[in-house]
């Protein structure tokens, strides 16, 4: 019998099993499990990824912007819009950290729609500027205003959905992000239309325009935005009460609390440091992809206007293979054989783009591209995510993670310069080592998180811990609760 119950609370631990609920044999339970994640689809998972297509729509329409005629009419020469194309990821990369303890001592539903009231405003500022300084400066408060949704949101999203349902959700957001893409392509594309309407050049229309959604869908997000599942709305008790319990069981024994004791942790830990580096070198050829697309098709002999709309077909079949890339990691839980497989679609695609002249093949190469890379991200976000604990320290290293690995945005906006134009080859060889780079890193991090949950399981064994738990209270009591995801009770996905 008491081998049973500690078979029965072992199922309930992290990383013994998945967090999805074991109970779900009994028939009840499992339409109960399957009701609240319907309803938070339905409720959290729309808002965040529509929260996300407008910050990548709103970073990255400067590449539309820039085909649709603002390097002349802004009289930007040499690398000049390159420099404001990089300069939004500095205060980007360096407010992201703040902003998530700001999220996490304030209300989600209050912080991250004031962060997008910010960001529309400097949007919309934009549409009026009139010479380098102008775009430049502007930039710079976009990056700081922006900096806190992409880790805010992944950390949201963490904060509802239990770790077995995790990536799916993360890449769904993530994959909105090659959804902007499509849409910004269609939208620019439209939006030229305007152009001299009003005494405003089409890239002003751009910004002016989409600025204006942004601020719309913040002051809806005021209203209907949720904090944290033990004050949803939208749930009854019964569902509410089986959430909770699902999450804490993620998090059994973990500290809560925001102390800079588990800031420390996140900072000190060198696992930390190896996420933000497979992160920097995959986002680097990412933003490139994004920030250049329009460009580079444009550079295989396509007109600017024909250049928007082909720009969309390969943002789609990235949203597509981001989504379904998603689904699979969770069904098997997994995440690093997703992310280098993921590596190797850019990797051909980039090699494709370097060596042919045909327009055909080139543009095959991009949408090859597109499949791999944004999966590739997005599963680096959900591996983050899944695999640093509590909450605090969780935070923090996906603050740090994008954060510091958005500085390769940095780079990005370098790699596709005015000479190297229209084949771009010292740009396509940048983006090929770094995916190489990535790939190493990524194959070692799966080692590393192999090798410590073994260590973990064989600490377990010889200490006979399992046996000594059957309750929360008492992994607090063995000093489990302030070591993070260091327990020994907590499993790394590989």
């Amino acid at each position: 019998m008491d081998s049973d119950k500690r078979s029965s609370k072992e199922e309930y631990l992290p990383g013994y099993t998945s967090s999805a609920p074991t109970d779900c044999n009994d028939a009840a339970a499992a339409l109960r499990a399957r009701r609240v994640l319907r309803k938070l689809d339905l409720r959290i998972l729309p808002l965040i990824s529509t929260f996300f297509v407008l910050s990548f729509l709103d970073r990255t329409n400067i590449g539309n912007a820039k085909i649709a005629g603002l390097p002349a009419a802004l009289h930007l020469t040499g690398l000049q819009y390159n420099l404001c194309s990089a300069i939004f990821f500095i205060p980007y990369c360096f407010f992201e950290v703040p902003s998530n303890i700001a999220l996490k001592r304030f209300s989600p539903s209050k912080w991250i729609p004031t962060l997008m009231i910010c960001w529309s405003a400097v949007m919309i500022s934009m549409a009026f500027v009139k010479n380098f300084g102008g775009l430049l400066t502007a930039r710079v408060f976009l990056g700081v205003t922006e900096a806190g949704l992409f880790p805010g949101a992944t950390f949201y999203l963490c904060m509802w959905y239990p770790r077995a349902y995790q990536a799916q959700r993360v890449a769904i957001m993530s994959g909105s992000s090659s959804i902007a893409g499509a849409f910004g392509g269609l939208l620019a594309f439209a939006i030229e239309k305007l152009n001299g309407v009003g005494g405003l050049a089409g890239w002003s229309w751009i910004f002016l325009l989409e600025g204006l959604l942004t601020a719309v869908i913040a002051l809806l997000a005021y209203v209907i935005m949720q904090d944290y599942p033990e004050r949803a709305t939208f749930l009854t008790e019964d569902e509410r009460a089986w959430l909770v319990d699902t999450l804490k069981t993620d998090n059994a024994g973990l500290s809560k609390e925001l102390k800079w004791k588990f800031i420390s942790q996140a900072l000190c830990d060198p696992r930390s440091y190896l996420m933000v580096a497979l992160f920097l070198f995959t986002i680097i050829p990412s933003y490139a992809f994004i920030l250049f697309l329009p460009t580079i098709i444009s550079g295989l002999g396509f007109s600017a206007s024909r250049a928007q709309l082909l720009s969309v077909p390969p943002n789609i079949a990235g949203a597509f293979f981001t989504i379904l890339a998603g689904i699979l990691a969770d069904r098997w839980r997994a995440r690093g054989a997703f992310i280098l497989v993921g590596l190797i679609f850019p990797l051909v695609g980039y090699a494709v783009l370097y060596a042919t002249s045909s327009p055909g093949a080139g543009y095959a190469g991009t949408i090859i591209a597109a499949c791999g890379i944004y999966p590739a991200v997005a599963c680096i976000v959900s591996w983050t995510g899944a695999n640093f604990a509590g909450e605090a320290k969780r935070a923090v290293v996906l603050a740090m993670v994008i954060g510091f690995g958005n500085l390769g945005g940095i780079a990005s906006s370098f790699i596709y310069r005015p000479q190297d134009s229209p084949r771009y080859h010292p740009g396509h060889a940048t983006c090929i080592a770094c995916l190489c780079l990535s790939i190493a890193i990524c194959a070692y991090a799966m080692y590393d998180f192999a090798r410590l949950n073994h260590q973990k399981r064989e600490r377990c064994a010889q200490e006979d811990i399992r046996l000594q738990l059957t309750a929360e209270d008492e992994i607090d009591t063995l000093g489990f609760g302030e070591m993070g995801d260091a327990s020994p009770l907590y499993r790394y996905i590989v």
